[in-house]
């Protein structure tokens, strides 16, 4: 039987226009959904059946078998399968010095974030193909993962139309306002962040602010803070870092206070964590 989940990292990622970084496969259950979050590389998935929606810049695009959308860093978003035919989708991760121009010449961009490949089939292979030679940790992997991600790239050229429901008209101040409040957090996660000081680089009420995010997200902002620097240290503790550095670089002055909130949330220590995550992914992008 097929595995529902499985994903590869480049071993050694290295520098240019377009490096990748990850790739994977999942067959999602039933409501299956991510976010809201922001990523700080690019990501592109494509959907091999089923179908679901993707939330980006105040828009919602219902995408089925054959679409691919693109998550672009620092911006937040949200994608959710369907209830009764949860998606199966492929995705790459990647990074570049010209990965945003070269995908607006695709006419991709941030407020397009939707194309079509011309062949789904082939555009479903290359992304497989991505995944199995990252996969096998080979020497020049990194150079071969670039190249197919350039013939992959090339098949978007004729990107098909997107469909978007609302176009984020609509919106009450008070969900855009929430919506701001969220991205603000998502960048801002790193550092010492207090209710009181987000709430005066908004602009807005503390008390006023803290009612209707909890209302519109069922979560006060420091628990949706919490939660992305939790999500946030699961990846680096992935990587060759301490406890330490994880800590301090999710916005934690306090290691122990760290590791104790860590356990909290995960049930595991941050060094259980690490020792039960050794060999696997360090990009864990469908939790």
């Amino acid at each position: 039987m097929e595995k529902r989940f499985s994903v590869s990292v480049n071993p050694h990622p290295g520098k240019g226009e377009l490096v990748v970084l990850f790739g994977g496969r999942e067959q999602t259950l039933p409501g299956h959904n991510i976010g809201p979050q922001v990523y700080d590389y690019f990501l592109v998935h494509h959907v091999v059946s089923g179908k679901g929606t993707f939330q980006c810049l105040g828009r919602t695009y219902e995408l089925a078998a054959g679409d691919s959308f693109f998550i672009f860093p620092g911006e937040l978003f949200r994608y959710t399968a369907d209830g009764e035919e949860p998606w199966t989708y492929r995705w790459i991760g990647f990074r570049g010095d010209r990965a945003e121009e070269l995908l607006s010449v695709l006419d991709i961009s941030r407020h397009r974030p939707i194309a079509k490949p011309q062949k789904h089939r082939r555009a479903a292979t290359l992304f497989h193909q991505m995944e199995r030679l990252l996969g096998e940790a080979r020497a020049g992997c990194d150079l071969r993962s670039s190249g197919l991600l350039r013939v992959l790239l090339a098949e978007y050229e004729r990107g098909g139309e997107l469909r978007a429901e609302g176009a984020g008209a609509g919106r009450s101040p008070v969900e855009q306002q929430v919506e701001r409040t969220m991205r603000w957090l998502s960048v801002q996660y790193s550092q010492q962040v207090s209710i009181e000081e987000m709430s005066r680089s908004l602009g807005y009420n503390r008390t006023h602010l803290s009612k209707m995010f909890k209302q519109h997200t069922g979560m006060t902002p420091m628990h949706f803070l919490l939660k992305i620097r939790m999500e946030r240290a699961k990846l680096l503790l992935r990587e060759a870092l301490t406890v330490e550095q994880v800590a301090a670089s999710v916005g934690f002055a306090d290691p122990l206070y760290f590791s104790k909130q860590f356990k909290k949330w995960f049930g595991r220590s941050p060094t259980e964590y690490r020792q039960d995550s050794s060999g696997r992914a360090i990009y864990d992008c469908s939790d």
